[in-house]
C-alpha cells in the first residue's frame, strides 16, 4: 500500500512537471505572439501615417481626375490594413 502511494506520489510529481513545461512553453509563444503583434501594430500605424502624408501631398498636386484614382487607391489600401488590423485582433 506505501508503494502504491509513492508510485501514485511519482507519478502525480511526472505530470505536473510535464503540464508546468508545458505552460512554459505555451506562455514563450505568447510573449513572441504578443510581440510579433505590436511590431506590426506600429508598422500599421506608421504605414497609416504614410496614407495620411501622400493624401495631403494628391490633393495638393494632382489634378481632379487623378486624384480620385489616387483616393481609391488609397481606400483600398485602408481597407487592406483594416482587414490586417482585424486578423491580428483576434
Amino acid at each position: 500500500m506505501l508503494e502504491e502511494i509513492k508510485n501514485n506520489f511519482e507519478r502525480l510529481i511526472a505530470l505536473y512537471e510535464a503540464e508546468k513545461s508545458r505552460g512554459d512553453v505555451l506562455s514563450a509563444k505568447l510573449s513572441e505572439a504578443q510581440e510579433s503583434c505590436e511590431s506590426y501594430r506600429k508598422q500599421i500605424s506608421d504605414l497609416e501615417r504614410k496614407i495620411d502624408n501622400l493624401r495631403l501631398t494628391e490633393a495638393f498636386t494632382a489634378p481632379s481626375d487623378a486624384s480620385r484614382g489616387a483616393k481609391e487607391k488609397i481606400d483600398k489600401l485602408i481597407r487592406e490594413i483594416d482587414k490586417c488590423i482585424s486578423q491580428l485582433e483576434k
